[in-house]
């Protein structure tokens, strides 16, 4: 008896002495891990001083970190619309396996079992927390974090409005604009945000952290202090370069995307062309004030020299290029996002000698790549099951040979694929559009029916999926009847490929 108390006893002190090692290995291994510093900005399309999309636009610390960083001058987003963006990125899972094609349907019950990025950065060791935007807001993930600002259930700090609404003139079915008078920077919502970020970068951390910051603006509606519209006045806007005969070598599948006559209608009827593109302005100075404020604190902290940055923004926007405004699209405004890395030197054991700061990267690439990228940069062991490849070798040499292009979908059937020079555009009926970047980058000019571009298409078109998952359930939106009905008289098209108006905000 003495002998089988005897037996267990080194059995059971084995065992603990085994787990005592495995976490001396774990925590040693932690302490040389780098951290993440993961910074979204929501509803944001090119017009950054970088990246050259409009000339007026004030970002001076978007381009501080793009000159800190490796600047990927093509990269887009997985859908255009902020919940199947954001939960394909997180999750590593595009919308044509998902089925999550949409703002209204839930990403958490059609992946039930899925890690997402900061789960498996908890799984190996890292505190994953963050405050803000970083999953669609009516689908936060507690699972994701050990820790969430303002809370795990909400995930963003509420904004101020001006007291009357709607500013523009516009009715409620349309967005608004227009400056908060009286009001200072600390009580927006991302300020908030950024306070607490600025408070975890100060702070001494006993595990490697990945620290989640999600702005909400340029998000709808563009309400921010007086100041920053005071920088755009308005009669010195420019309207975005746009032709009045666009639309018409646009399939029909493309135009009920686009609804012409929805938006854009409204705002020229209007006359508030100008004013609107005056409240997006206002609110990207915004939030860049907002991101310096980040940029500034890690600098001065004890992480700068440890951390990884990244920033994304989950789709672009239209202004009323197309006659369309929001995202929605499957052309270039809507897709395209600035996307930026950076990896100081030392810190990653894949990159020992850090990315190759201060360069472009012109290459085709995905927001489905950030996942597999920081786990490779970070040290993780490879996560099974993900679509997108490491960006690492474009960190290494922005030149380096790229085979892949980047893939968006927008409802089920709907591909774009976007490759070096060329935009190839699918949609669920068939019928194509086709743009040469390098001579139109406005995509004014659609080749799909010139027989001169048949090889083209199909060079293209082998890298469209090969499945398209059925749509996900989705949540009945509040008004969906009220404003089926108006835009029944309005005699606004609607799409079967793309989610009522409602859905699209």
């Amino acid at each position: 008896m003495m002998r089988r108390f005897g037996q267990c006893l080194a059995v059971a002190l084995g065992v603990l002495l085994g787990i005592f090692v495995d976490g001396l290995a774990v925590r040693a291994g932690d302490r040389t891990r780098p951290n993440v510093l993961f910074i979204a900005i929501d509803d944001l399309n090119d017009w950054t001083g970088v990246l050259a999309g409009y000339p007026q636009a004030k970002t001076p610390n978007l381009d501080r970190l793009a000159r800190q960083s490796v600047l990927f001058t093509n990269a887009h987003t997985a859908a255009p619309a902020c919940n199947p963006s954001r939960a394909a990125l997180m999750t590593g899972v595009p919308p044509y396996r998902s089925g999550v094609y949409h703002n209204a349907q839930p990403w958490r019950p059609a992946m039930p079992d899925v890690l997402t990025l900061p789960q498996w950065f908890r799984r190996h060791g890292y505190w994953a927390a963050g405050s803000g935007k970083i999953y669609h807001g009516a689908f936060p993930d507690p699972a994701s974090w050990d820790m969430y600002v303002p809370s795990q259930q909400r995930n963003q700090f509420p904004n101020p409005r001006p007291p009357r609404r709607n500013l523009n003139g516009l009715s409620r079915g349309h967005f608004d604009w227009g400056p908060i008078p009286d009001i200072d920077d600390s009580e927006m919502g991302d300020a908030k945000t950024a306070d607490w970020i600025c408070e975890q970068l100060g702070r001494e951390h006993d595990r490697p952290f990945f620290l989640a910051c999600g702005f909400f603006r340029p998000h709808l509606p563009w309400y921010v202090p007086e100041s920053y519209f005071e920088q755009f006045p308005r009669e010195q806007v420019r309207l975005p370069e746009v032709r009045d005969d666009d639309l018409e070598d646009i399939p029909a599948a493309g135009i009920r995307m686009a609804r012409p006559q929805g938006d854009h209608a409204a705002v020229i009827a209007a006359k508030q062309w100008h004013a609107a593109v005056q409240g997006y302005l206002a609110s990207i100075a915004f939030v860049d004030r907002q991101l310096g404020r980040v940029l500034d604190a890690l600098e001065k902290s004890p992480h700068a020299d440890s951390t990884i940055v990244i920033l994304w923004t989950d789709h672009g926007w239209h202004l009323g290029e197309k006659q369309h405004w929001r995202k929605f699209t499957l052309w270039e405004e809507a897709t395209r996002v600035p996307l930026m890395i950076r990896v100081p030197p030392g810190v990653s054991d894949a990159l020992p000698e850090g990315s190759r700061n201060g360069q472009r990267c012109s290459r085709p690439v995905s927001l489905m790549d950030v996942y597999p990228t920081l786990v490779d940069l970070c040290g993780l062991p490879e996560k099974e099951g993900l679509v997108g490849q490491s960006l690492r070798p474009l960190l290494a040499d922005p030149q380096a040979r790229w085979e892949r292009p980047a893939i968006t979908t927008y409802g089920r059937g709907n591909h774009a694929v976007r490759s070096q020079d060329w935009r190839y555009i699918r949609y669920a009926d068939g019928s194509e559009e086709l743009y040469d970047h390098r001579h139109d980058p406005q995509e004014w000019t659609n080749l799909a029916g010139d027989a001169r571009y048949v090889a083209i298409k199909a060079e293209l078109a082998r890298w469209l999926p090969q499945e398209n998952a059925p749509d996900a359930p989705g949540r009945k939106a509040k008004g969906r009847g009220r404003r089926a009905k108006k835009a029944k008289k309005s005699g606004r098209r609607g799409s079967a490929a793309s989610p009522s108006p409602d859905k699209r905000r």
